[in-house]
């Protein structure tokens, strides 16, 4: 199933992890795991942020994702079930034909 995990750096944190580089290895090691379907930076809060859009196969890996996120950047999460457009479309001729 698809997910947007949403992830908020605060500046405080993600200063010290830019000053001692801990945000490439810390992403890329994300990003190895997930192979992500996109992922945007954006501001969130005043502080760093990012949504990466994934396949999540079961509940068991949130924690391999979450946790390295909470201890090496302080991260604040929302992990997010999420729909593209053909998903939308499915789901909304199933809600018809239950009417």
């Amino acid at each position: 199933m698809r997910f947007c995990l949403k992830v908020r750096i605060p500046v405080e944190a993600g200063n010290d992890a830019v000053i001692n580089g801990k945000v490439q290895p810390a992403f890329q090691k994300l990003f190895d795991r997930l192979q992500p379907e996109a992922v945007y930076f954006i501001t969130l809060d005043g502080g760093r942020g990012m949504e990466v859009f994934f396949d999540m196969k079961e509940p068991s890996q949130i924690p391999a994702i979450v946790e390295p996120l909470f201890q090496q950047l302080n991260a604040k999460i929302e992990l997010l079930p999420a729909m593209n457009l053909d998903d939308l479309m499915a789901g909304l001729k199933q809600a018809e034909e239950s009417r």
